[in-house]
C-alpha cells in the first residue's frame, strides 16, 4: 500500500519540482532583462529592434497639433502617432512621452504652429479655449494606451526670426498654456505627469527665472504645484556643460521656493567629421569616436548633478536631405554609429545606479563612481589633451576594464591599486568633449568599504594634488554664449528617480544600495524639501522576450514532468 502511495505521489513531485526551477528561471531572466527608466533615447519608436538592444527606458514621440487635428476641433488623425508604437514600447516596458506642440491655423490669431493658441485665457471647460479642448482629447485617447507623461510645447524662449523658433507668445502666454494643459491632464488622467518645455538655455539664459517668476506670482499656483512636475533641459556638444547647467537649474528653483526633478530630455554631440555623412558646420567638429565619448560623459556627469532622468537626442536619423545635421546614433540607413555601442555600454554598466554618485573632479581627469546591486562601476576621462596615469582603490582583486565602446579587458589591482592610463582629449582648439572614458567595474563584492579614498595621480604625476568637488554647488566654468542647435524643429513622419541634492564630496560606495526614484508624482510640493516623491525602481520588462522564453520553458517542463509521471505509474 505505502508502494502506491508513493507511486502516485512522485509525478505530483515532479511536476511541482519542474514548476518551481521553471519559475526560478523565469524570475531569473526577467531580473537579467530588467529596464532602468532613466535611461532614454528619442524616437526608439523608429528602430524597436536596436531600442530593445539598448535597453532603452523611455522614448518620446512629437504629437503635432496641426496633424491630429488639422482641419478644425473635431478633426482626429490618430494615424500621426500609430498605435503599434505604443504597443510595441510597452511590450518591451518603454514609457512614451507626449511632445505637445504646434498650433493649426484655424487654432490661432497669429502664426501657424508658433501662435498663442485661441481662447488660450478661457475657463477650460469653455469650448472655446481650443487648447484646452486638444489637450482633453489627447490625453482622453493616449492615457488608456498608456501615454501620462506630457512635455507641453518645445524651447518656447527662442526668439521670432532665430533658428528653432517655436512659440510667438510672452512668457506669461506660456505659462497659460502650460496651466492649461496642467488641470486638463490631471482631471482626465490622475496619473499623468507634465513636464515644462525643453529649455535650451544659451537662447536665453534667464529664461527658467522668469517663468517661475510668472508661476509664483500665481495666486493659485502653490496649490497647484506651480502647474508642473518636471523640468526639462536640452544640452548639447559641451560635455561639461551638463553638469553646469543642471546645477544651473537646481539654482534658480532655489531662489523662487520650487524644488522639481530635472531631466536632459536632449543632449548629444552631433558627428559632422562622420565620414559616411559629412556636414558643414563652422563651430563644434566632432568626430564618431568624440560622439561616443560625449555619450558617455554626459550620462555620468548628469547623473552626478543629481538629474533624474538622461535622454539621448536621437535613435536615427531620418527624413534628412543628403548632408543635413545629424544627430542619430544610427545613420539614416540604419548602419551604427559608435555611439550607439557606447550607449549600450553605458546603459549595461550603469544600469540600477543608487544616488548620490560619487563625484571627484581635478584639473586633469574627472572620476564618478556609480554604486549597483552587482557591485561598484567607476567612469573616468581625461579632461585635456594630456594622457593621465591614475591610481584606482580597488574593492576587489580584479576589476573589468571596459572601453566606451564595450572592449573588455581584466584589470588586476596591485597593492591595493588598479593602475589606468586614461588618454588624452582632442582639442580644436577647445576641449568641449573629454578624452576616452573607461569603466572600472567590480562586482560580487560581498562587503564594501565604508569609506573609499579619492582617485590618485600615479607616481609619476605626484604633482597633482586632486581634491573631490561637493556635488550640490559646483564651480562654474567658463562658458561662452554660443547657442546650442535646436534638432527637435525638424518634423518627423509621426511626429523620475528625483535624486536629493546632497552634495558627495568623496567616492564613497554605501554598503546598501537603496533603488532609486525618478516618476515625478501630482502630488509634489513647492517647498525646497523634500523633492517631488517618486518612482522608478527597475522594474521587470512587461512582455519582453525574457518572459515569453520563461513561460515556453515553464510548459515544456510541465508536460514533461507528466510524462515522466505516467510512465513512472505504468511501471509500477
Amino acid at each position: 500500500m505505502r508502494h502506491k502511495i508513493y507511486g502516485r505521489l512522485l509525478p505530483v513531485a515532479l511536476v511541482l519540482f519542474a514548476l518551481l526551477a521553471a519559475l526560478s528561471l523565469s524570475a531569473r531572466a526577467q531580473e537579467d532583462e530588467r529596464v532602468d527608466p532613466r535611461f532614454g533615447v528619442i524616437e526608439a519608436f523608429w528602430q524597436p529592434e536596436e531600442a530593445a538592444e539598448l535597453n532603452v527606458g523611455w522614448d518620446r514621440i512629437l504629437f503635432y497639433w496641426n496633424e491630429i487635428q488639422p482641419t478644425g476641433p473635431d478633426d482626429w488623425n490618430t494615424l500621426h502617432v500609430l498605435e503599434e508604437w505604443l504597443v510595441e514600447a510597452q511590450a518591451q516596458d518603454r514609457m512614451v512621452m507626449g511632445l505637445l506642440k504646434n498650433t493649426p491655423a484655424w487654432a490661432t490669431d497669429g502664426e501657424p504652429y508658433s501662435g498663442v493658441p485661441r481662447g488660450l485665457y478661457l475657463p477650460v471647460d469653455d469650448p472655446d479655449n481650443l487648447w484646452a479642448g486638444y489637450v482633453r482629447k489627447v490625453v482622453q485617447y493616449y492615457a488608456p494606451r498608456g501615454v501620462h507623461h506630457w512635455i507641453v510645447w518645445n524651447e518656447p524662449e527662442i526668439a521670432a526670426g532665430v533658428y528653432g523658433h517655436e512659440f510667438s507668445g510672452t512668457t506669461a502666454d506660456y505659462f497659460q498654456l502650460l496651466k492649461v494643459a496642467y488641470l486638463v491632464a490631471k482631471e482626465e488622467d490622475p496619473q499623468s505627469v507634465v513636464h515644462l518645455a525643453g529649455w535650451s538655455y544659451w537662447h536665453d539664459p534667464e529664461w527658467l527665472a522668469k517663468f517661475l517668476r510668472v508661476a509664483t506670482a500665481d495666486p493659485d499656483a502653490a496649490a497647484n504645484n506651480y502647474y508642473f512636475d518636471v523640468v526639462t533641459l536640452h544640452i548639447y556638444f559641451r560635455v561639461e556643460t551638463v553638469e553646469q547647467l543642471i546645477n544651473e537649474t537646481w539654482d534658480i528653483q532655489e531662489r523662487y521656493g520650487v524644488r522639481k526633478p530635472i531631466w536632459v530630455n536632449e543632449t548629444n554631440a552631433s558627428p559632422n567629421l562622420d565620414p559616411l555623412w559629412p556636414v558643414e558646420r563652422p563651430n563644434f567638429q566632432v568626430d564618431l569616436e568624440q560622439q561616443a565619448w560625449y555619450i558617455v560623459q554626459a550620462h555620468a556627469l548628469a547623473y552626478g548633478a543629481q538629474a533624474a532622468r538622461v535622454g539621448v537626442y536621437k535613435l536615427l536619423d531620418i527624413l534628412l536631405p543628403p548632408g543635413g545635421e545629424s544627430f542619430g546614433i544610427l545613420r539614416p540607413d540604419g548602419s551604427r554609429r559608435p555611439a550607439f555601442d557606447a550607449y549600450r555600454t553605458t546603459v549595461r554598466y550603469l544600469s540600477g545606479f543608487t544616488y548620490p554618485v560619487g563625484r571627484q573632479q581635478t584639473r586633469d581627469f574627472y572620476s564618478f563612481t556609480f554604486n549597483r546591486p552587482e557591485g561598484v562601476t567607476r567612469v573616468l576621462w581625461a579632461r585635456r589633451d594630456v594622457a593621465v596615469a591614475v591610481r584606482v582603490p580597488a574593492l576587489a582583486d580584479e576589476a573589468l576594464l571596459v572601453s566606451a565602446t564595450g572592449e573588455e579587458e581584466p584589470l588586476r589591482a596591485i597593492d591595493g591599486y588598479y593602475r589606468v592610463t586614461l588618454g588624452g582629449a582632442r582639442c580644436a582648439p577647445d576641449c568641449d568633449i573629454g578624452g576616452p572614458p573607461v569603466f572600472i567595474v567590480e562586482t560580487g563584492l560581498a562587503a564594501r568599504p565604508a569609506a573609499v579614498p579619492t582617485v590618485n595621480p600615479a607616481a609619476t604625476l605626484t604633482t597633482l594634488t586632486p581634491t573631490a568637488t561637493p556635488n550640490a554647488r559646483l564651480t562654474r566654468i567658463a562658458l561662452s554664449a554660443t547657442p546650442t542647435h535646436t534638432p527637435t524643429v525638424t518634423a518627423t513622419a509621426s511626429l523620475t528617480p528625483t535624486p536629493t541634492d546632497t552634495p558627495t564630496p568623496t567616492l564613497t560606495p554605501t554598503a546598501t544600495p537603496i533603488p532609486p526614484t525618478a516618476t515625478a508624482t501630482a502630488t509634489a510640493t513647492a517647498s525646497p524639501s523634500p523633492v517631488p516623491s517618486a518612482t522608478a525602481t527597475p522594474a521587470p520588462a512587461a512582455g519582453g522576450g525574457a518572459s515569453v522564453a520563461s513561460w515556453l520553458f515553464l510548459g515544456a517542463a510541465v508536460v514533461l514532468a507528466g510524462m515522466l509521471g505516467l510512465v513512472y505509474a505504468r511501471r509500477r
